[in-house]
């Protein structure tokens, strides 16, 4: 599973003048990972492998498709299998209990879902937000000014791949008043590295996550705050700029989306009640 993370290359490097140098390099690996429900394809993603079972239980959640670990009875590698019958890993079917709300009849994605687009391929409008079972409960002050800024730098420290590739995207939940992230993850698709860490969560019943702030290490897009707010998490920290609507949807939703959070400093679009200076 390493060589499929971590991939290595061969690379020429140049400048103005020429070619400066030839050697080995590293690169994030990324491959198509189809996920099927009761037999049949509810989507395929690009991503970085590894953590799979995260990535489509947190998939799962923020689709609507389960609300706790108990809807999957089951999830397994067994369909992937390559043309001299050796197991791809890159397929997993999920059997959903009875008792799973299920995907919408129009939910099954037509297109790929890119490493870079976690909503792409929903065939309506009406099927990008989502009602969550675990509502971001009302806003309170939560974290400290000094804590959440700390944590990019944080975060950072636990980017293994990323200091491998300079690949990947990153995310982790971090607990109101404990220091160390309850998970962190990488992916190719920042949509995933966040699937991943919500997914973690949801196997080991923490949801809703009331007391966790989301940092990302990218920016804040509206899937990022849907993802949040199907969590119950209050607080979205990411190191770049949200999108307008990202930034309108938390509002909605109750989620405080933080931005810019770099060296230090951070801007705060929504709830900024959440947010304390001791």
């Amino acid at each position: 599973m390493a060589a499929r993370i971590i991939v290595p290359a061969r690379v020429r490097t140049f400048d103005a003048h020429g070619e400066v140098r030839a050697g080995p390099d590293r690169l994030a690996g990324e491959e198509p990972l189809e996920i099927r429900l009761n037999g049949q394809q509810f989507t395929v993603t690009m991503r970085t492998p590894g953590d799979d079972f995260e990535l489509v239980t947190g998939l799962l959640l923020s689709e609507a498709v389960i609300t706790e670990v108990s809807h999957i009875v089951k999830m397994d590698y067994r369909s992937g299998v390559d043309q001299d019958g050796h197991r791809t890993y890159n397929v997993v079917d999920v059997r959903l209990a009875p008792a799973a709300p299920g995907p919408r009849a129009d939910a099954q994605r037509q297109v790929f879902t890119s490493s870079s687009c976690g909503v792409c391929g929903t065939p309506s409008l009406d099927g990008v937000v989502k009602s969550s079972a675990y509502p971001v409960a009302h806003p309170r002050p939560l974290v400290t000014a000094a804590r959440l800024v700390s944590l990019p730098d944080e975060l950072r420290e636990h980017q293994r791949v990323f200091s491998a590739t300079g690949g990947v995207h990153a995310a982790a939940l971090f607990p109101v008043g404990r220091d160390e992230p309850l998970v962190v993850r990488e992916d190719v698709g920042r949509h995933n590295a966040v699937d991943k860490v919500i997914g973690w969560a949801v196997q080991r019943g923490l949801l809703p996550l009331h007391e966790a702030v989301l940092q990302v290490s990218a920016r804040a897009s509206f899937e990022l705050v849907s993802k949040a707010a199907m969590a119950g998490i209050p607080v979205l920290s990411a190191v770049s700029a949200p999108s307008a609507l990202a930034v309108t949807h938390g509002r909605e939703r109750g989620v405080t989306v933080v931005g810019f959070n770099r060296k230090g400093r951070c801007n705060v679009y929504t709830h900024p009640e959440r947010i304390t200076g001791e």
